[in-house]
């Protein structure tokens, strides 16, 4: 069972990247799939969430607009598409689902934006 993290990198303000997070070893068709983010010296936040066929989706206000969260159930993939980057956006970011067997999360992803 594991949630595995992709797609960080550097990117300069403005810029956009994708994340992906490929699930193994649960259904993941069934749980609601969450991205979180975590920077240095502060708590992790929630950024978005989607209900597990897709049709719903929560953002956490500062990245409203920005980024949008999906899901391709036939490939076991959650994706976070951020556009607009800006510096306070820099962050390891985490993959996280609560099922059954309990909270999973992945190793995480770090961007940086940054000129």
């Amino acid at each position: 069972v594991q949630l595995v993290e992709s797609g960080g990198g550097l990117v300069q303000p403005g810029g956009s990247l994708r994340l992906s997070c490929a699930a193994s070893g649960f259904t993941f068709s069934r749980y609601v799939m969450r991205w979180y983010r975590q920077a240095p010296g502060k708590e992790r936040e929630l950024v978005a969430e989607i209900s597990s066929a897709g049709v719903i989706t929560n953002y956490a206000d500062s990245v409203k607009g920005r980024f949008t969260i999906s899901r391709d159930n036939a490939k076991n993939t959650v994706y976070l598409q951020m556009n607009s980057l800006k510096p306070e956006d820099t962050a390891v970011y985490y993959c996280n689902s609560l099922t059954l067997a309990g909270q999973l999360w992945g190793q995480g992803t770090q961007v940086t934006v940054s000129s």
